[in-house]
């Protein structure tokens, strides 16, 4: 159960990141309003969410093959 819940927030981190980049970049223009569409600031920070999501997943899997 413990692992699930690590994958679970480690999918949820890599998806916000490749959002968070994506509006950086102009590419996702959704929700309209938003802050961060063309925000070259939010392509560094949803990198290096998403990076972050795959260590977690990673570590996820690892404790997966421990148990």
């Amino acid at each position: 159960m413990k692992v699930a819940v690590v994958f679970i927030v480690g999918v949820f981190l890599l998806v916000q990141g490749v959002l968070f980049t994506l509006q950086g970049l102009g590419i996702v223009t959704w929700p309209q309003q938003s802050f961060m569409i063309n925000n070259h600031d939010w392509i560094d920070r949803g990198l290096v969410i998403a990076l972050l999501g795959i260590v977690v997943i990673l570590g996820a899997w690892r404790l997966q093959k421990k148990s």
